[in-house]
């Protein structure tokens, strides 16, 4: 059984769909966890609520993910009342999808600036923290559409490609310092953005998954989970995906 007591851990995107399911999977695992959210302050307060209710700290903080200032402030904050920060994830993450040629440049640049800077954000400003811990570890979500690509969303594969790249840069410039940097990409997740495709799409999705179906948000949080765990201390730089077999 995986065993995050003792750790702290801060979850951005955490008020809802696959953010949620990972701050309540680390929270039953032992951790506290603090949680970011832009603007759904009842959801968060929910989400808080059920994270203390497995009897450790839970706390969250309003944040854009794209403003750097306000990543520094919430770690700064979590360091300074918990002592210490052990484990980032970064979920938040937003989607506009339309064809290259319909496309505008405002939905390209909030998808990259919301997707891609946040990971960056949030990544450098814990670097230090755990570096004077000499541990950590950094979990970033991307997508198998940053694998393989997706007609319709290329602003969204650019950004979730790019995660993989920089995770893997940032893996190996803080190896030395035992901080280790891991991607997960989860395929089609049942999710509350999800939940109003029609039938003929979620068909489609499942013939193209090797296992038949679409995945849960537990299914992505228990990677997640062991990403976050001492029994994955000697894995960094890897993409596990979590996608049924979509991208195989």
């Amino acid at each position: 059984m995986i065993n995050l007591k003792e750790k702290n851990c801060l979850v951005t995107g955490g008020s809802r769909g696959i953010g949620k399911s990972i701050a309540l999977t680390l929270a039953k695992a032992g951790a506290n966890v603090a949680i970011t959210y832009a603007s759904s302050a009842d959801a968060a307060a929910e989400v808080v609520k059920n994270i203390e209710n497995e009897g450790v700290k839970g706390i969250s903080y309003q944040a854009d993910a794209v403003q750097f200032d306000r990543a520094e402030e919430v770690i700064s904050d979590i360091v300074e009342n918990w002592g210490s920060l052990n484990v980032v994830v970064n979920n938040a993450g937003i989607t506009k999808d339309n064809l290259i040629l319909r496309m505008d440049e405002k939905a390209w640049d909030d998808v990259i600036t919301t997707n891609l800077k946040s990971v960056f954000n949030y990544s450098k400003a814990a670097a230090k923290p755990m570096m004077r811990a000499r541990g950590g570890s950094i979990i970033n979500i991307s997508s198998v559409v940053g694998l393989s690509g997706n007609a319709g969303q290329s602003n969204y594969a650019a950004s979730k490609a790019g995660i993989v790249g920089f995770t893997k840069s940032y893996a190996k410039e803080l190896a030395s310092r035992n901080i280790r940097a891991n991607v997960v990409a989860p395929g089609y997740i049942l999710t509350e953005m999800t939940e109003n495709l029609n039938e003929k799409v979620l068909e489609a999705i499942k013939e193209e998954t090797p296992l038949g179906r679409a995945g849960t948000p537990e299914e992505v949080s228990n990677v997640v989970a062991f990403l976050a765990s001492d029994i994955s201390s000697y894995i960094t730089g890897e993409v596990i995906r979590v996608d049924g077999g979509m991208a195989m």
